[in-house]
């Protein structure tokens, strides 16, 4: 088997995790890295051992012809013009979430890729975390009975800086809401296989980034957050992000609960942030109801796995997964649909701390498809997404 070569489109600090993943693979390579930023580009050719060719423009490293597989992890406001030149070229492709910043620009890519044979992931690699695995197998062995809530709680560490700042602004990223959050939504669709019809949200700037000024202008990202998801099936999913308060033990605790019983999972930060860059072990407890007595478990990940990354060893077991559909044709698990609904219930949340309003999803707008749900030309106006 001749190795598979990857190319990245963006080499800053995801891009740099998406190489340490792929050396973890069988028969897979990075040949070629692009990036308009010197810093991050020789970083990342240092991470394959100077093997990689580095392109400063992502369309000449295309036309060279020296990639098999494509990763776009460059910032969240390129996608819009990076994503077609890649989807052109016929070859697989790992796009980094959020797949756009607005929904309108993820809706023009779920139209471009129509009709194309080769894979397109997003990278909602959270799905992956070894206690989130287990939170999703109690839910199909029915161990909570029906689910009729959900929560998730995310207390980290505030946003890193990046080359440019281009991550302290919203009109960058799509707001706090869509550019971190979108993971959590993305459970929220998975859990509850079930889409939101009404979002409402609360949120400021409390802490972060005040002082801070780019050319001039103060950073308008988030640093705190509440919002409750109303889906279909009557589930109700609630979501507190804080970004404040990096000295938690543990980063995300997601519980899920149903009319026999609660499942919860808890995961630790990255360990590069933690005093002595010391590891710490998720762990998921089961709680029924009847009989009374919480049973909790420590879950452990491959030691190698949680060094190639900041999110508890998912991003590898992301990439076997996207390998798989490639080399074996397994179904995509995360579908370009799957990256606008994610947007799409991020830019409602963001449009209701705004207003102050519930915004509802107006699901005569969305057509169910295979592998997901693809919104109709028109866009709703108002409040309506």
């Amino acid at each position: 088997m001749s190795k598979l070569r990857y190319a990245i489109l963006g080499s800053g600090m995801m891009g740099h995790e998406h190489i340490r993943n792929i050396h973890l693979l069988e028969e897979t390579e990075v040949s070629a890295v692009s990036d308009p930023d010197e810093g991050m580009r020789e970083k990342a050719v240092s991470l394959t051992d100077g093997r990689a060719k580095a392109f400063t423009d992502h369309r000449d490293l295309l036309a060279s012809g020296i990639a098999d597989v494509l990763v776009i992890a460059s910032p969240n406001h390129t996608h819009v013009d990076l994503l077609p030149d890649a989807l052109s070229s016929g070859l697989p492709i790992l796009v980094e979430k959020p797949l756009c910043t607005t929904v309108p620009d993820c809706e023009a890519m779920v139209e471009l890729a129509k009709g194309r044979s080769a894979p397109v992931w997003v990278a909602m690699e959270y799905r992956y975390m070894p206690p989130v695995n287990l939170l999703v197998q109690s839910l199909k062995e029915g161990k909570i009975g029906a689910m009729k809530m959900l929560s998730i709680t995310e207390h980290r560490f505030p946003f890193l800086e990046k080359v440019g700042d281009w991550n302290r602004f919203s009109k960058n990223s799509g707001g706090t809401l869509v550019e971190k959050c979108c993971h959590f939504f993305d459970l929220m669709r998975l859990l509850t296989q079930s889409e939101p019809v009404q979002v409402y949200a609360s949120g400021g700037i409390a802490v972060n980034h005040l002082d801070e000024r780019y050319d001039g202008k103060t950073p308008d990202i988030l640093d705190h957050a509440i919002v409750t998801v109303d889906f279909e099936n009557g589930v109700r999913g609630l979501l507190e992000l804080c970004m404040f308060s990096e000295g938690s033990y543990f980063q995300e605790e997601i519980a899920i609960i149903g009319d026999q019983a609660k499942f919860e999972a808890r995961v630790p930060g990255p360990s590069r942030f933690w005093p002595g860059n010391q590891e710490r072990e998720a762990e998921v407890t089961f709680s029924p109801r009847e009989p009374k007595g919480p049973e909790t478990q420590t879950v452990e990940v491959d030691a190698t796995h949680l060094a190639a990354g900041d999110h508890h060893g998912s991003t590898f077991y992301q990439h076997q997964k996207f390998l798989d559909a490639i080399r074996l044709g397994t179904p995509v698990e995360v579908t370009l649909e799957d990256g606008l609904e994610a947007v799409r219930i991020g830019a409602a949340a963001e449009e209701s701390v705004q207003t102050r309003m519930p915004v509802k999803l107006n699901r005569s707008l969305i057509r169910e498809v295979k592998g997901g749900y693809l919104s109709s030309i028109s866009f709703p106006r108002n409040h309506d997404f």
